[in-house]
């Protein structure tokens, strides 16, 4: 049987941290030296578990469990010795040997962090080495910034200098060019050669839970934009449930039970220099349900955002309301999240704040944060004038409809008669108004990019990130909003696995029995005619097919034709239908044949270009709908969709034009 030798064993044992592991599982109090928790292998309402971070042993005195991280881990799952040390390595990427038997083999992702970790290296290095008037703008930022002295080599602070430095380097150890691109510190367009996808900028190299570096940020030095640059989402990195400064945060967090959360990676850097190491920070989207998991593990459930005093400030602060949902009630139980808000003030960041006040007075402003729903309450409030009638009416209905998405909790019912009594409402007014409150819609996104809405009516409302509007959908009688049709796929496709009922097919829009229509007529306009199916096969290709049918005639076609083009339309037909059988249902006769005239090239084009008007209207939608849900999307995302929503929506309404004067 092999065997892990004993420096291995030491290896892991070192790099696990016992009070985190334990953390993973419970909820860890500390006293003096020592962290607390209840007993993860006997029920207790008490804690009686010891954990010394010191000897990294545990004991508990109900029990009498006692042992290492080994010990835990092979007691908590159920696994032997070996294993323990191989979950272990595997949580802390430690590579082990075994004899008897060659190496463990490293895992693709393994090789991805091995990527980060040495781009991490690389670039600490040339922040504090490399002689160029970038490197010494960039370490002149950081001592202006208070960020000098240790704090590059504790956080691991870096320089990117770009021109391919970066690759020429993981070249030297060893890495494959498509390694440094799946882990996005290079990048590739359209065949061009691999470069560096950081350049002249500051890193900040941001880590897993368990202190591997996963991913990066990049601060441009000087001028440029964007001014923060994040890693894409890799196999190692996910925006959406991944904080900075996590990895130095989670004890304090389990000892005080208490996260703070932040928006820039300074603010964490300057507070936990501060003291206050409790603090993480968002990678450019707003707090979402899998950061609260997260967090929930380490800090209990109580966490508290602190916002910038500045617009950027208050604009993610109106964002985060966006939060609010049935786990901030009692009702949520064991799973309720306490999500409570503060904003500085003088329009100060918390770098800023704590840098200019100290951290006795900005103690003082965690202490005074509310629960999320007061504090949005409050906000809403604020922007009316109260003191007339009329201000206090319209700030009783912007009020109110905060409470929305939790109206049927009593909490909801409290806050209610809360804002009734400021705005001198009454109190019956006020819970009825609360009862006609409609919940806002859960949006599903679809395989093919189009979105079902349950049951909501209307367009969502969003907003750049700037502040500006999003483009409203176009003015035009052809165009019905894909919201108002399930796609294809819910009903004729089944559901998406056997545990889910089949949904109810739905009476299609007038726009959706034309777009099929238009879809099969194309279709049987290029079998019927095979010489038309080259000249459109780039329309055949890209055109997003509402009928899964529909798609798979059109590879048939493509793929027929692109074997034989000499092929005759009985032969295609034959060719398709010997693949699709139900497909013979489109190469019948068809209304074409008359509507097409003698010129069936020229139908072919009208009928190409109307779905491809349709499927660029649909797209405009989607992204719409994507910004209508800003804490999916980094600061620089949002503000790239906005402007990619306004150049869409300028061909769509030149495509329109152009088919309605015929040119």
């Amino acid at each position: 049987m092999a065997g892990i030798s004993d420096e291995d064993k030491e290896r892991v044992r070192a790099a696990t941290d016992i009070v985190a592991l334990f953390s993973e599982r419970s909820v860890m109090r500390q006293k003096g030296r020592d962290f607390w928790c209840c007993c993860p292998f006997h029920e207790e309402k008490s804690p009686s578990c010891k954990v010394d971070p010191n000897t990294q042993q545990y004991y508990c005195f109900g029990c009498h469990e006692h042992g290492d991280v080994f010990t835990y881990v092979m007691k908590t799952e159920g696994i032997e010795f070996p294993d323990a040390v191989r979950r272990l390595a595997e949580r802390a990427g430690i590579e082990i040997k075994e004899s008897g038997g060659p190496s463990i083999p490293r895992s693709y992702k393994e090789r991805l962090r091995g990527v980060c970790n040495d781009t991490r290296d690389f670039y600490h290095s040339q922040l504090m080495r490399l002689k160029s008037p970038e490197a010494d703008a960039a370490r002149a930022y950081l001592g202006g910034r208070n960020l000098g002295g240790s704090v590059p080599k504790d956080w691991n602070l870096g320089f990117a200098p770009g021109r391919g430095a970066l690759i020429a380097h993981l070249r030297s150890r060893g890495y494959s060019i498509k390694e440094m691109i799946d882990a996005n510190v290079v990048v590739q367009y359209d065949g061009s050669r691999p470069r560096d996808r950081f350049f002249n900028r500051i890193m900040f190299p941001i880590h897993d839970e368990s202190g591997q570096c996963i991913a990066f940020g990049g601060r441009v030095v000087g001028k440029g934009e964007p001014k923060y640059l994040n890693t894409n989402d890799t196999p190692l990195f996910h925006k959406s449930n991944v904080l900075f400064g996590l990895d130095k945060a989670k004890s304090r967090m389990t000892s005080t039970g208490t996260a703070i959360v932040v928006e820039g990676y300074t603010d964490v850097i300057a507070l936990h220099e501060s003291g206050v190491t409790n603090a993480v920070a968002t990678l450019g989207t707003a707090l979402t349900t899998q950061h609260i998991r997260v967090l929930s593990r380490h800090a209990g459930k109580r966490v508290i955002y602190l916002f910038d005093g500045d617009e950027a400030g208050q604009r993610a602060t109106d964002r985060a309301l966006g939060f609010i949902d049935e786990s901030m009630t009692p009702e949520a139980g064991k799973h309720q999240v306490e999500l409570l808000a503060c904003t500085l003030p003088d329009n100060l960041d918390p770098a800023d704040f704590v840098n200019q006040r100290g951290v006795e007075a900005l103690q003082a402003e965690l202490d005074a944060a509310k629960p999320l729903i007061a504090f949005g309450i409050d906000r809403h409030i604020a922007r009316f004038d109260t003191s007339t009638a009329e201000g206090r009416t319209a700030a009783f209905a912007d009020a109110i409809a905060l409470l929305a998405p939790i109206k049927d909790s009593l909490l909801a019912t409290e806050y209610a008669v809360d804002i009734a009594g400021r705005l001198h409402v009454r109190e019956s007014d006020a819970i009825e108004r609360l009862k006609r409150l409609t919940p806002p819609t859960r949006r599903d996104y679809s395989r093919n990019g189009n979105y079902a809405a349950a049951k909501g009516k209307g367009k969502p409302q969003a907003a750049s990130r700037s502040g500006a509007p999003v483009p409203s959908a176009p003015e035009d009688p052809e165009y019905v909003p894909y919201d108002e049709y399930v796609p294809f796929e819910a009903y004729e496709s089944g559901p998406a696995s056997a545990s889910e009922p089949m949904p109810a097919p739905v009476e299609l829009s007038v726009y959706e029995r034309n777009r099929r229509r238009y879809e099969a007529e194309f279709i049987g306009v290029c079998a019927h005619h095979p010489e038309l199916v080259m000249p459109y096969a780039a329309s055949l290709a890209q055109v997003a097919w509402h009928v899964p049918l529909h798609a798979q005639a059109a590879d048939e076609l493509l793929a027929a034709i692109a074997e034989n083009p000499q092929l005759t339309p009985a032969e295609l037909a034959a060719r398709i239908t010997s693949q699709y059988p139900e497909a013979s249902r489109l190469l019948v006769e068809r209304e074409s044949d008359a509507s097409a005239g003698d010129d069936f090239n020229a139908y072919a084009s009208f009928l190409s270009e109307i779905l491809a008007t349709g499927d660029l209207a649909s797209q405009i939608e989607t992204y719409r709908a994507q910004l209508s849900h800003p804490e999916a999307l980094s600061e620089e995302e949002s503000e790239l969709l906005f402007e990619t929503v306004s150049a869409l929506q300028h061909e769509l309404a030149e495509r329109r034009s152009r088919r309605r004067t015929g040119q």
